[in-house]
């Protein structure tokens, strides 16, 4: 049966934020299953989550289908490359578009949504977005959950790292990096 959902984006808003940390949690916990132990996952809330300041800053997308958010994810002009409101390490540093790569954050999809489009929808709209404002490189660091769909939308990988948490289990992602057009 062919899949008919019709999927919209639109920026998030403030007003959004108590569904966006609804929907990170499901897919935290869905979607790292086949790559993480339930303690690893447990441990990743504390990489992983929403910066608000992506909202602030007009560069975090949501996909909807039919009203319900199905999936979200930014960009950013900042040096941050990953970690919620929470995370201990931020750095709010404005890149140079000429030098830096943009950095694509926390993206998730919807455990109802999954393989059908939403990844590739928020990726494509973050790197129009940098692209528009002079970046031609975009850098985010992946779960090992999302690295096929990252692979698959022509990102390679920069580096592995092991970030540690306060309950001693470090939880594995992937930096990587490709170069995006600026005339899309």
């Amino acid at each position: 049966m062919r899949d008919t959902a019709v999927f919209t984006h639109r920026l998030a808003r403030t007003g959004d934020i108590p569904v966006l940390k609804s929907l990170m949690a499901a897919s935290i916990l869905e979607l790292q299953k086949d790559f993480l132990s339930p303690d690893a996952i447990e441990a990743s809330f504390e990489v992983m989550g929403l910066d608000t300041r992506l909202i602030d800053d007009g560069s975090y997308f949501i996909v909807e289908c039919d009203g319900v958010i199905a999936g979200c994810g930014g960009w950013s002009r900042r040096n941050t490359l990953f970690g919620g409101d929470h995370a201990v390490v931020r750095n709010d540093a404005l890149l140079d578009p000429k030098r830096d790569a943009a950095r694509l954050r926390a993206m998730y999809t919807s455990p109802a949504f999954v393989r059908r489009g939403v990844g590739r929808l928020v990726l494509s709209l973050c790197e129009r977005a940098a692209a528009a404002e002079g970046f031609t490189r975009a850098e985010l660091a992946a779960t090992l959950a999302g690295v096929p769909l990252y692979r698959a939308c022509g990102y390679r990988e920069i580096e592995r790292l092991d970030v540690p948490t306060s309950k001693g289990i470090a939880v594995p992602l992937i930096r990587m990096g490709k170069v995006i057009s600026t005339t899309a």
